[in-house]
């Protein structure tokens, strides 16, 4: 499939194959959030779960921030606004974050420069997060009166209560190495390293099976804080049905027969 770019405001999308390579396109406020911007988000993650061949997603931001959360100009909105105003806002921006949670093929997020409130959230629901050294994160919400209450669940899955009670009460900042000690990020590189670390692990992903990639983020979702016995059937089915799914049959004659399976090969 050869590249081409496709057209959302605020977002730079470019697919290339399977791989989509999305970066948010308000350089000026450090891609701040805005409503177009989270409609664009909202739109785009639609559009991409239901893409043929779509197989991993890259996300990252333009210019020196990778995303500093909400930008003035809404949040001076919100001041004004009613209290159903603001919970309609509110609730479009959460449809935003549980539309990029639900993407069925993993999304790797790529960051530079800050990633603050919002801009954690969006790590919060990738899948894998590459962050540059000198990366700056910060769930820095409760400096502005507010709290992280939208991105909360899915920053507290993955850095934990603990952190959490850090972070969330006093919104300090904090370095890539912490993001990656408290499970937020997974690799950390210097800047000029990002994009390689980045493809490989694109690279990784395109090199296993395309369903079960899928089927694997599933199973997290499903199996996610339940107790063995609980989804001792349902993992025990789910194993079974890969073994006879054309993909897992073909994968597992690949590796006795020691050839790429088909999928590599197309």
């Amino acid at each position: 499939m050869a590249s081409h770019t496709i057209d959302f405001d605020h977002l730079l999308v470019r697919r290339d194959g399977p791989v989509e390579y999305v970066s948010l396109d308000r350089p000026d406020v450090r891609n701040a959030f805005n409503p177009v911007l989270v409609r664009s988000l909202t739109e785009w993650a639609v559009a991409a779960s239901a893409a043929p061949g779509l197989r991993v997603a890259v996300l990252s931001g333009e210019g020196r921030a990778f995303c500093a959360g909400g930008d003035l100009a809404s949040m001076a909105a919100t001041i004004d606004a009613t209290r159903d105003d603001n919970v309609a806002d509110a609730s479009r921006l959460a449809a935003m974050f549980e539309a990029l949670d639900r993407l069925p093929m993993p999304l790797i997020c790529r960051v530079h420069g800050a990633a603050l409130a919002g801009g954690v959230g969006l790590a919060a629901v990738s899948d894998i997060v590459v962050a540059a050294e000198d990366a700056v994160f910060g769930l820095t919400e409760v400096k502005l009166g507010l709290i992280p209450a939208v991105i909360s669940p899915y920053v507290l899955q993955k850095i934990g209560r603990s952190a959490a009670r850090e972070l969330f009460l006093t919104g300090a900042r904090f370095g890539a190495a912490r993001a990656r000690e408290i499970g937020l990020a997974h690799a950390v590189v210097p800047a000029a390293a990002l994009d390689a670390e980045v493809g490989r692990y694109v690279g990784e992903i395109v090199a296993a099976g395309p369903q079960a990639v899928r089927g694997a983020k599933a199973l997290i979702r499903e199996v996610f804080g339940r107790q063995p016995a609980e989804v001792a059937s349902l993992t025990a089915e789910t194993l079974a049905a890969r073994r006879v799914s054309a993909e897992g049959q073909d994968g597992m004659r690949a590796f006795l027969e020691k050839r790429p399976p088909t999928w590599v090969r197309s």
